[in-house]
């Protein structure tokens, strides 16, 4: 009767394979779960929890890498081995939490894994945060590059004060001297104008025609126009050489400019994708609202099976598992205490034999 009984159980309590799978997720014990059916369903639901965070997770650091690598492939690799590494973590999360012991003893096993569970979660989030808000972060994106390249020109700009202001001073000296001269040039034809034409003034005869003050007028004139044209000429090689020190110093820094630029237009990298959304997070309550709230999901999510298991109530495979380990543990101890047993017997025949 009791060989029948045991048929009609195994019979009505099979595990198909896709339950079976679930419960692996879970971290379960199949061996036990196999002998405790009403523990089915609790299991399989935290082996999905725990798939289904991988998933999460994979589609995460894949998403996460391409930004960075810019190359499927090896986005694809990494999504996998990081999903794979979410999955057995959060496996032996669960199922390393015993529901033997006290109440209390069972919260303090938990909180560091609710921690570690917590930062799992926070870490898968964001990368999906960015695919989510991927085109608010693109525009937030483009206002970050314009704005580093305007605080780029502003630093190239002084720069460039700094660098060829030296030069430009030396090239206002100059130029000031050469009006110096041009005036001086100017006033001495101005004073010859009004001797010809016999304008009274402190500097001429007031005698109208070319005479002895318009001939020495005349020959200052020429004095002044060679002051200026030798001053001009003595200069030429100085002001070109100054010309070219500024025209290099610009060329440089235009050819750093243009590489700044190439480069932040590239600035869409994963740490910069980040920074776009915190600041849209802190220019916008509804996105900031909305990125919290996805983060909290994911945590949920990622907490849920530690909570399940703390909150669920000692069932069947509690004790079993607790029952094997104990077998295992009492065996343990029984084959260490023949084992010493049999040593001191062997070490006190032999002491035995020694003395006869």
């Amino acid at each position: 009767m009791k060989t029948n009984q045991q048929t009609i159980n195994q019979t009505n309590h099979k595990i198909n394979w896709f339950q079976k799978f679930l419960m692996v997720c879970s971290g379960g014990n199949i061996h036990i779960l196999r002998k405790t059916p009403s523990e089915w369903n609790k299991f399989s639901g935290i082996g999905g929890i725990v798939l289904f965070t991988a998933v999460f997770a994979t589609l995460s650091a894949g998403y996460a890498m391409y930004t960075v690598f810019d190359n499927i492939w090896a986005s694809v690799g990494f999504g996998i081995l990081w999903g794979l590494m979410i999955f057995n973590l959060d496996r032996y999360i669960v199922s390393s939490i015993k529901k033997t012991g006290t109440w209390w003893n069972q919260i303090l096993m938990s909180i560091p894994r609710l921690i570690l569970a917590t930062f799992l979660g926070i870490i898968i989030s964001k990368p999906l945060e960015l695919k989510i808000f991927e085109k608010e972060v693109n525009k937030q994106l483009n206002t970050i590059i314009q704005r580093n390249k305007k605080q780029l020109q502003g630093e190239m700009n002084g720069r460039i004060l700094q660098q060829s202001g030296p030069f430009e001073a030396e090239k206002k000296q100059i130029a000031e001297k050469t009006v110096q001269y041009q005036k001086a040039y100017d006033s001495a034809a101005v004073e010859l104008e009004k001797e010809i034409l016999g304008k009274q003034s402190g500097l001429t005869s007031g005698k109208e025609g070319y005479g002895p003050n318009a001939k020495r007028k005349q020959e200052l004139k020429e004095q002044r126009r060679k002051d200026l044209e030798d001053f001009q000429k003595q200069n030429a090689p100085r002001l070109e050489y100054l010309d070219k020190e500024i025209s290099k110093v610009y060329t440089n820094l235009e050819t750093e400019r243009k590489s700044s630029d190439t480069f932040e237009d590239k600035f869409n990298g994963f740490a910069a994708r980040l920074q776009a959304l915190d600041e849209l997070g802190k220019n916008s309550a509804i996105i900031g609202l909305a990125a919290a709230f996805i983060m909290g999901l994911f945590i949920c999510l990622e907490i849920s099976p530690v909570l399940v298991k703390l909150i669920s109530h000692v069932g069947p495979y509690d004790y079993l598992l607790e029952k094997t380990e104990n077998d295992f543990r009492l065996y343990s101890k029984e084959k260490i205490e023949k084992g010493n047993a049999l040593t001191d017997f062997r070490i006190d025949d032999f002491k035995d034999n020694l003395k006869k």
